[in-house]
């Protein structure tokens, strides 16, 4: 079966001396891996776009018996330029695939998903930058697309509260040992997270520790209510960006 799709290139791996296996996450298939025959060499078709984060339109022979199908064709549904250049940019493109390709399941068609993360893409692309509290509320959108969105219990509290993990309740009490307490900034940014679909949550700002903090109580959410979470290794990268 031949299928043609947009897709984002979720990651890569050399494969052989020539080739590349990449994990794409499609439109129409859901994430798949795809080989890319002769993708190592500089003059293969293949070369310049098999890069993360960038956003293709490609036509890939499926077989349903192999678990890697191959690559036939590939061209830029949009090409992204500062991912290239801009280190800061980079990292939180490259840790917020990472998450989603932890997410996903092999296959798995989620179009809300797709069309969040290629606008976010394009979105972050544009920017002269981005600040680092972007990836916790991507965190909390991407939970919401997989359908395991934190809930907020609205209530008169203003200084802080807990994320209920094992409920997903954010709220002033604490549920079960599961609850991390959030201080009164990162209560406020969640809470406007969960509200808001603009850039007007990047108002909040957060001092490194405790942004890292959040991230780190948003992860053990995952890894509480996804089988097989594992810590990213872009990570590295990103504490980095942190702690500048």
């Amino acid at each position: 079966m031949i299928v043609k799709s947009d897709a984002i290139v979720m990651k890569t791996v050399d494969y052989s001396e020539s080739s590349i296996i990449a994990t794409l996450f499609t439109r129409e298939k859901g994430k798949i891996a795809v080989i890319a025959k002769g993708a190592r060499k500089p003059k293969n078709k293949f070369s310049a776009f098999l890069v993360v984060g960038q956003l293709l339109e490609v036509v890939v022979y499926i077989k349903e018996s192999r678990s890697v199908q191959t690559l036939s064709d590939v061209s830029y549904s949009r090409k992204l330029h500062s991912f290239r250049v801009d280190i800061e940019k980079m990292a939180l493109m490259m840790t917020t695939l990472e998450l989603s390709n932890q997410v996903l399941h092999d296959n798995e068609v989620n179009t809300p998903l797709f069309e969040f993360l290629m606008k976010t893409l394009v979105w972050v692309d544009k920017q002269s930058g981005v600040p680092a509290q972007l990836f916790p509320y991507l965190q909390l959108r991407i939970a919401e697309y997989i359908g395991i969105g934190v809930q907020y219990m609205k209530s008169d509290e203003s200084d802080g509260g807990y994320l209920n993990i094992s409920s997903g309740l954010l709220s002033p009490q604490k549920e079960d040992d599961h609850a991390e307490r959030l201080s009164p900034l990162q209560f406020a940014f969640v809470k406007k997270s969960l509200h808001s679909a603009n850039a007007s949550v990047l108002r909040i700002v957060m001092d490194s520790n405790e942004l890292k903090q959040l991230i780190q109580t948003l992860d053990k959410y995952f890894i509480y209510h996804v089988e097989g979470m594992k810590p990213r290794r872009s990570d590295k990268i990103f504490d980095q960006l942190l702690m500048t």
